[in-house]
């Protein structure tokens, strides 16, 4: 399964299981910030950073508010997955 975890003006295409609230904002502290010789905590093991996939395939979608907005590229690409019924999470809203 893969997905799309959106962080302000980056996004980071991603290949493992719809990650909760918690887990989202790990995963983009952990990716965001480059540490030489650190290792991925193993709580983040099943998701993995990928280089490219098929819009089509895309089945989750979670966007981390940060410092900058949403590039229009990729709101376009969340429009797209919005508009073939994939639910767009925000970690910034309480409801989620």
């Amino acid at each position: 399964m893969s997905g799309i975890l959106v962080h302000g003006d980056n996004h980071f295409i991603v290949r493992g299981p719809m990650p909760d609230r918690e887990t989202a904002l790990a995963l983009v502290r952990h990716w965001s910030l480059i540490e030489i010789g650190s290792s991925t905590p193993t709580v983040l093991d099943p998701w993995q950073i990928i280089t490219s996939e098929f819009r089509e395939n895309l089945e989750w979608a979670v966007v981390v508010p940060g410092d900058r907005g949403i590039s229009t590229t990729v709101t376009l690409l969340l429009n797209e997955l919005a508009a073939r019924g994939i639910t767009i999470y925000d970690s910034g809203l309480r409801s989620w």
